[in-house]
């Protein structure tokens, strides 16, 4: 099996099997890169399972599980058996995250959405070979239909999009949090972690920096109140 028990649950722990990729004028964050397709694979471990998940050239993190995202599958509230709705896992790569959502919450449905195609295209790889298709929907982001609200929303997101990007993208996809919904973010201090906390709190959602490790915070958005 690809995900099973192993020893350490809650650890994340991560054996990748590493490429050298050619550097191009590519950035993760385009949609269609331009690299040549260079695929390998990398091995971690969340909560007491393994994943092998296929990576190439022109993605986010493709050497190595990300160390924001492993941080944030440590340390956020990773959903169960009892998880119910729609997840959403905001610029989801190659689908580590989305993965590992939808393993441990079999009743769930994941979007995963990014405007990487080449990262869509490995998320809908990944997610098949773990058994997973059925409940996870890749999606470029104006292919998610208006009306989808999530229960949680995850995500690593894009910081070198810039501010005024990371605000943009936040702003649209944190009020389609359904009432009572939580956003897990995973912030690299030094990419703007505290001053992205502030400024959540001045469009009046509810922000807990629930840990702090490795530079990196996640915070638990909740609850925007009423203007």
């Amino acid at each position: 099996m690809n995900a099973h028990p192993v020893r350490h649950p809650g650890e994340v722990l991560v054996t990748g099997r590493r490429e050298t990729w050619r550097v191009t004028a590519d950035h993760y964050f385009t949609a269609d890169p331009e690299a040549p397709l260079r695929r390998g694979e990398i091995e971690f471990t969340v909560a007491g399972r393994d994943y092998r998940l296929t990576v190439a050239s022109g993605v986010f993190s493709a050497g190595r599980l990300d160390p924001g995202t492993a941080v944030l599958l440590r340390k956020a509230g990773l959903p169960d058996a009892r998880t119910e709705g729609t997840l959403l896992d905001l610029g989801c790569g190659y689908g580590p995250i989305t993965c590992v959502l939808a393993t441990e919450a079999p009743q769930v449905t994941v979007y995963a959405v990014d405007v990487n195609s080449r990262a869509r295209d490995l998320a809908v790889e990944n997610a098949e070979r773990l058994g997973l298709g059925e409940r996870v929907l890749v999606r470029a982001p104006d292919e998610v239909p208006g009306d989808v609200t999530f229960a949680e929303i995850w995500s690593n997101p894009p910081t070198h999009i810039g501010k005024a990007g990371l605000h943009a993208l936040l702003e649209h996809w944190l009020p389609r949090l359904a009432p009572g919904g939580t956003a897990w973010l995973v912030i690299n201090r030094h990419l703007g972690g505290d001053s992205l906390h502030t400024w959540l709190v001045g469009l009046g959602w509810t922000v807990e920096r629930t840990a702090s490790q490795k530079g990196f915070r996640v915070l638990r958005v909740t609850g925007k109140s009423a203007d």
